[in-house]
């Protein structure tokens, strides 16, 4: 079965296929809470579905459900918190490793959390919290978070974060120590364009057999690093825009990536209104659009963790908009298909088979 679980700024929705073209939809799970963060945790007999939520009134928390959705395990006490000077505003990722029993936390404001049970509790990291730049971490438009956290698929020791704003940090110690690592990305903001750190990186993806290479959507730009993010080199040619959030990287093939493309920062939609994804298969040295099934008059977005795939093969590709579309490609983004509609706010869409 193919679960697509999709996280809306009112509750979480959790569709479901045999076949990947007929889905049946359920919730909302936990109503009237922002899901921003999503895992689907597939390291155990069974898939764990790891979740953070945040309540207006009980505030966030990281629920968990070993069934599929059925039953949720919620903590009476918060699972995630700062020392008492700090207030936790929200989990923005969860990502489990090749550890069984070790899922990274990454959160509003900036910090990196660790769980050794299996995502119930954590702790925090301290040798990032304690960063010497974190005084001078900014609020990007949707808050100061860490909302990209890459544990190497063979080294526990090495860790690489993202935040906005920040940039790309990385740790090769387990997180003890960190290092800004942004040589070559653009903060066109700020009066040194090429800062140390400072920039408003969306989002960084990598595929797991090929750990040196990271993509990269920033506040515009599109960067891929072949050196395990030391140095950023743009990939934006051939695109229509280099502002967006997403970017995230295929199953099985590690030179394909997909992005959606918005005007600008200060346009938030996609040139012309016309709904496109766009992939390029040799690692951003050419683009192609993708735009069967979709839509004109879009004239919306789609945010940083709002976009994924699955691992299937052909690959399933999905992406949900702010104004609560989700769309659904069985066949690597060749041909789309629309699996629901007039759901709240979508901010995050994780996809596994189970």
């Amino acid at each position: 079965m193919h679960l697509l679980a999709i996280g809306t700024r009112k509750g979480l929705w959790l569709a479901t296929s045999e076949d990947r073209t007929s889905w049946s939809l359920s919730g909302p799970h936990h109503p009237m809470t922002e899901v921003y963060a999503i895992a689907i945790d597939h390291r155990r007999d069974r898939p764990r579905l790891l979740v953070g939520t945040s309540s207006s009134h009980f505030g966030p928390t990281v629920v968990t459900s070993d069934d599929l959705g059925a039953t949720w395990d919620e903590p009476d006490h918060a699972p995630i918190a700062f020392p008492a000077d700090t207030a936790l505003e929200r989990v923005w990722q969860l990502a489990p490793t090749p550890d069984p029993e070790v899922v990274y936390a990454g959160t509003q404001p900036s910090a990196l959390f660790r769980s050794e049970d299996g995502g119930r509790t954590y702790a925090l990291v301290e040798g990032l919290w304690k960063h010497p730049h974190r005084e001078r971490w900014g609020a990007g438009f949707g808050g100061q978070a860490i909302h990209t956290v890459l544990p190497d698929p063979a080294d526990p020791l090495k860790l690489t974060v993202a935040m906005s704003t920040g940039g790309v940090y990385r740790s090769f110690d387990g997180g003890s120590s960190w290092e800004a690592s942004n040589t070559g990305i653009k903060a066109y903001f700020l009066p040194d364009p090429y800062p140390e750190f400072g920039q408003c990186v969306h989002k960084v993806s990598r595929h797991p057999s090929r750990p040196e290479r990271l993509f990269l959507q920033n506040h515009h730009g599109v960067y891929r690093s072949d050196d395990a993010g030391a140095t950023w080199t743009s990939i934006a040619d051939g695109l229509p825009a280099d502002f967006g959030f997403p970017v995230v990287s295929h199953p099985h093939r590690p030179d394909v990536i997909y992005t959606f493309p918005l005007t600008a920062d200060g346009e938030r939609f996609p040139p012309g209104g016309r709904c496109a994804v766009y992939r390029s298969s040799d690692g951003g040295s050419s683009w192609e659009a993708l735009r069967g099934g979709l839509p004109d008059g879009f004239w919306t977005a789609v945010m940083r963790d709002a976009m994924c795939t699955d691992s299937a093969d052909p690959a399933g590709v999905y992406f949900g908009s702010r104004s609560g579309e989700v769309y659904a490609s069985a066949d690597e983004g060749e041909s789309w298909r629309r699996i629901a509609e007039h759901l709240p706010d979508v901010v995050c869409v994780r996809a596994a088979e189970v």
